[in-house]
Parts: structure tokens; C-alpha cells; sequence
């Protein structure tokens, strides 16, 4: 099995990353020094998230213990919604760039197809439509690609868009998009989609592929696979856990996955994943289990014009 993937613009991505959403600072920096050592190079994060600093302390210490080189490492960010403005594009980069403190970024996505006014709170569930922005995304891509010929990002891409926004983009843009970061889990497989994008040569990286076990039972939600009891039998067939037959199954999609974890044992057990191959069987059984149902809907902003689910 294939341990990265080779983007349209010659870089290498890392089929497994560590996801950094929701994580404390002192977390996020000890995960991402678990996930050095375990094996990862490849590191999701976001100027929304607030903790790029974190990442990229542990990073940094890594390379000074000699660990890894800065050029081993794929660090991936993400410009939030508030500075769309073309404007502000290359501020936001330069900010993130300072933050994480490692040079460059390997690749800065457009976090969502829409835009809130910078004014607004970066989160404005109570301001209504008054918040949001009308900014186009493909204006927003023009300031991306200044990103790349400045040197401050090797590759671009987006995360979010649907087939009609990203056909849109392709067909308007100087530098190709290299990924679509959207959510890919068994119960949301997207097949449909990462076919589009690979026709494209766009690549796909999933984020939540495991689901959220912390929602699990809540109404309207999809109960994660990772707790499926069938899952967990799959996993014991191959000494597995159902965490690693579902991230197997997902990389077998041809994408990579941003798994996200503070506790260093599922850490090291998410990267673990590529010495087994499920059956013919197996897969169907992960196939029958797509629902099309989300865990990120983003719906308090679905009367946005640039609303992509």
C-alpha cells in the first residue's frame, strides 16, 4: 500500500496526517510530537483552530533533535472564512506562515467556499445573513495563487467545494487546486465525489474519517462506525481495531486522512494501518454502510449563495 500521494503540483502528501481540530495548545503540541515519533510527516491544521503555533513548536523541536528535516514534513493550513477578500488572502498566509514558523507551508486550502465579512465574529451564528460576505471564492483564489509565486505555499488547494464550485474554480483559475479537503467516513464515503476530483487530478484528503464517537446517539447524528460491532469483528479477523479497518478501508479509496487523537497510543495505532488488506467481503460490508450522512452539515449557514452542501 502506497504511503503518500503525488499532488498536480509534483508534491508528495502523506496518505496518513494528524488533524489538529479542537486540540488545546499543550495538546496539540505533545500530539504532534507522539505522531513524529510514531511515523507521521504529514500535519492538518488551521488558522481557525488557533494552535498553528503549537504545531509548529513540535515540529521545530523534532528537527532541532535531528528527528526529521523540515523538507520531510508536509504541514497543511487554511485561510478562514472572515478574509476572503483577495486583499487579505496573502496577510492571513503570512500570518499562518509566522505562526507555525517552519518557512512555507506545504499547502494552504480555502477552509470554505464562503465568506463572512471581516468584521463579523469568526463563528456568527446570531447576525444571520447580515454576516455574510459576498465575495467570490474564485477572487479569493486569485490572492491564494499569489501564495504559491511568492513562495509561501508549495501547493494550494480547497476544502468543502462541491463538484459544481470546484469545476467552476478549475475552469477559471491559473494553478490548479491540488486538494479538496472534505469529510470522507463510512457513513459519508463520497465515492462520487473523490471520482470527480481524480478526474481532475485533484486529490482528496478526508477529514473526520473515523466520525465523532463524542456525538454518538445524538438525534439526527450517524452513529460512527468505529463502534459497529460487525466493524469490530471485521477488525479482530486481522488483529486489527475498528479504527484501523476503517482508516485501511479509506485509504483504499485512493485519498489520504487526517485522523485526529491526543492519546499517543491511538496515535501510533492510526498510523499502523498499511501491513493488511481487507477482503472483498469487508469492503462491501464498509461500502453498504454509507447513509450520506454528514457530521459536519455547517447548516446555520446554508443561506449562504456560496453554500456548498
Amino acid at each position: 500500500m502506497k504511503r503518500s500521494l503525488t499532488l498536480n503540483s509534483g508534491a508528495e502528501m502523506p496518505i496518513i496526517g494528524l488533524g489538529t481540530y479542537k486540540l488545546g495548545l499543550i495538546e496539540a503540541s505533545q500530539a504532534v510530537s507522539y505522531a513524529i515519533d510514531a511515523g507521521y510527516r504529514h500535519f492538518d491544521c488551521a488558522w481557525f483552530y488557533g494552535n498553528e503555533y503549537n504545531v509548529g513548536y513540535a515540529i521545530r523541536e523534532k528537527i532541532k533533535q535531528g528527528v526529521v528535516k523540515r523538507e520531510d514534513i508536509f504541514v497543511t493550513t487554511k485561510l478562514w472564512n472572515n478574509y476572503h477578500d483577495k486583499d487579505r488572502v496573502i496577510p492571513m498566509l503570512k500570518e499562518s506562515v509566522r505562526n507555525i514558523k517552519v518557512g512555507y507551508v506545504d499547502l494552504f486550502l480555502m477552509h470554505w467556499p464562503f465568506g463572512f465579512k471581516e468584521i463579523e465574529p469568526l463563528w456568527p451564528l446570531d447576525e444571520g445573513e447580515e454576516a455574510y460576505s459576498d465575495v467570490d471564492y474564485l477572487e479569493t483564489w486569485e490572492g491564494m495563487e499569489e501564495g504559491v509565486s511568492m513562495g509561501l505555499a508549495k501547493s494550494i488547494g480547497v476544502s468543502n467545494f462541491n463538484e459544481e464550485q470546484l469545476e467552476r474554480l478549475l475552469e477559471n483559475c491559473k494553478i490548479k487546486p491540488a486538494v479538496n479537503q472534505i469529510e470522507v467516513n463510512p457513513n459519508m464515503n463520497q465515492k462520487k465525489l473523490i471520482q470527480f476530483c481524480k478526474e481532475r487530478d485533484v486529490m482528496v484528503t478526508g477529514y473526520c474519517p473515523l466520525g465523532r464517537k463524542e456525538y454518538a446517539g445524538s438525534p439526527g447524528f450517524p452513529d460512527p462506525t468505529i463502534l459497529d460491532p460487525k466493524v469490530i469483528e471485521i477488525g479482530k479477523k486481522y488483529n486489527k481495531t475498528a479504527a484501523q479497518v476503517i482508516l485501511n478501508y479509506l485509504v483504499s479509496l485512493g485519498i489520504s486522512v487526517i485522523p485526529k487523537s491526543v492519546n499517543k497510543e491511538r496515535i501510533i495505532e492510526n498510523f499502523d494501518i498499511f501491513d493488511f488488506e481487507l477482503s472483498e467481503e469487508d469492503v462491501a460490508y464498509l461500502d453498504s454502510c454509507n447513509k450520506n450522512q454528514r457530521v459536519c452539515t455547517m447548516d446555520e449557514f446554508k443561506t449562504h449563495k456560496y453554500y456548498s452542501f
